[in-house]
């Protein structure tokens, strides 16, 4: 797809080259986006002591994210502006219907992420029916996935990162 991160990094060499975790945002402004920010800043540290690259993918210029990111001290983090969704398709990451986003599921998660947690819903920076996702992968092969089921979802980061 000759892809490049923010960091002047070919996705494609990336993907063939060494183990990626590549992390797939919702739109900045989303609560369940703004805790996996603070989930994957937590576990940085363990993933990267796995020997994986963290490879954040989103839909919004480089220079918005990067404001964003650093913000969740993750401004250090490869990332990749996909405005267009391309990967988003390439990963078979659909998209959530109106009537998911208003299930009860994702209303308790809002309550939780957004009040208790203070991560608090912001203005939809990207696309806020797109689903998110986790890949981990080496060498051009999925070695390990979180596909969610709802935009409320929160994948565990470090149990991704371990593979046996």
């Amino acid at each position: 797809m000759d892809l490049i991160t923010s960091k002047g990094e070919n996705l494609d060499e990336l993907l063939g080259s060494q183990k990626l975790m590549m992390v797939f945002l919702r739109h900045f402004g989303c609560t369940f986006c703004r805790e996996t920010m603070t989930e994957l800043s937590m576990k940085r540290a363990y993933i990267e002591a796995t020997g994986t690259k963290i490879v954040l993918v989103h839909m919004v210029p480089a220079e918005v994210a990067d404001e964003i990111l650093d913000v969740y001290d993750l401004g250090g983090v490869s990332h990749i502006s996909d405005i267009h969704q391309r990967l988003y398709r390439k990963f078979d990451l659909g998209k959530t219907t109106i009537l998911s986003l208003m299930g009860i599921p994702n209303w308790w998660r809002a309550f939780v992420a957004g009040i208790l947690k203070g991560h608090l819903i912001g203005k939809p920076a990207g696309d806020p029916f797109q689903m998110p996702g986790v890949f981990l992968i080496e060498r051009n092969r999925i070695l390990n996935k979180f596909t969610y089921k709802y935009v409320s979802d929160l994948p565990d980061f470090a149990k991704l990162a371990k593979v046996a």
